[in-house]
């Protein structure tokens, strides 16, 4: 049995679930304390004292995870030395794996966890596929093959947090996979600004504006939507500064989260479009699903293609990634790799994470 923890680009805090190899049999979901949300996103930038900063940022990141299994073994009635091992993502705060120097940092102090918990935890698992060349993400392509793989039809796998990201299943068996660009992020970052809210639910205040074309074709005009797989991204590009530096000055904000949303979903499309245009199904997951407007707008741009959710196969939107950060901590207690090279760019298949005993 292992529990997968996952906090995400979206910041919105931890999903913990309980998985015993085959399917999730618990979950438990925290919101992070507001200062350490406020934080996190603070550290994805330069600023003063950083290293002191993201120290003690890790450790709360550490106490929040400790809690959230807590709860999640009260919830499901299982005892810490039940369970095999943590799979623990961490908080990404720089995500830069290009370049012979290439890096990604997720803040965790995985030996602090294991302390609070009492149980072995498998964390770091971007780092060593970096270290082989690759870009370190998205890693959940393999998860999403032995779960949602058919040999009868091509899918598509579309994860909607803060970034998305496809996962390509063709039925012959290759297995491909890269981020698209944002999904989330840049939409949440702007209600924020402008609204105080930390999310647009179903996309109903992009549905109020107008999308406003000059901006969009902007916006898409970054590099990184053109580039080729393999490739990943992250706040890293992907920010408010960014969008900024591309509004026009007399923009309604309605239309700027119009635009966004716009942005997402034709990226997404584009995407799909040139990677897999054989298609028969996307099936959707992450908290972008929920988001109905972005779902009709997906489903105009893509006509010839089924979009599905994840629980219409067995498991609910919030519940995916976590369940593969539980997967690939089977891997490494398995010694199998994680990785997929087609995927990252790596030199080649590795075994992921580094291990805190309990």
């Amino acid at each position: 049995m292992f529990v997968g923890l996952m906090s995400g680009t979206s910041l919105d805090g931890v999903d913990a679930v309980l998985f015993d190899g085959r399917a999730v049999r618990g979950h438990v979901h925290r919101a992070f304390p507001h200062a350490l949300r406020d934080e996190l996103l603070a550290l994805n930038s330069p600023g003063d004292n950083e290293l002191h900063r993201a120290a003690l940022a890790a450790n709360g990141v550490a106490c929040s995870y400790a809690d959230v299994v807590a709860q999640l073994l009260e919830a499901t009635g299982h005892r810490r030395e039940q369970i095999t091992a943590l799979g623990a993502h961490g908080q990404t705060v720089r995500h830069r794996p290009d370049g012979p120097l290439g890096y990604t940092t997720q803040l965790l102090n995985g030996a602090l966890l294991a302390e609070q918990t009492g149980i072995d935890v498998i964390c770091d698992l971007r780092s060593r596929d970096v270290a082989a060349g690759g870009q370190g993400a998205p890693l959940v392509p393999a998860f999403h093959r032995a779960f949602f793989g058919s040999n009868q039809q091509d899918v598509a796998v579309l994860n909607l947090g803060g970034i998305a990201n496809l996962s390509l299943l063709f039925a012959d068996g290759h297995t491909g996979g890269f981020d698209t660009g944002p999904a989330n992020c840049l939409m949440d970052g702007w209600i924020a600004r402008h609204r105080g809210l930390a999310f647009d639910a179903d996309g109903a205040w992009a549905a109020s504006g107008q999308v406003l074309p000059a901006l969009l074709e902007r916006l898409l005009a970054e590099p990184f939507f053109a580039a080729t797989p393999p490739k990943s991204t992250g706040r890293d590009l992907f920010h408010l500064d960014w969008l900024d530096a591309r509004l026009p000055p007399d923009a309604a904000p309605a239309d700027v989260q119009a635009t966004l949303l716009e942005l997402t979903a034709r990226s997404i499309a584009e995407a799909l479009g040139s990677q897999m245009p054989s298609a028969a199904t996307l099936i959707t997951c992450g908290g972008g699903a929920r988001n109905g407007r972005l779902m009709q707008r997906l489903a105009d741009l893509l006509p010839s293609v089924t979009l599905e959710s994840s629980a219409d196969h067995g498991l609910p939107v919030d519940q995916v990634e976590a369940a593969a950060f539980a997967w690939l901590a089977q891997c490494f207690h398995e010694k199998r790799p994680g990785n997929l090279p087609a995927v990252t760019g790596a030199a080649g298949l590795r075994l992921l994470g580094c291990l805190y005993p309990a």
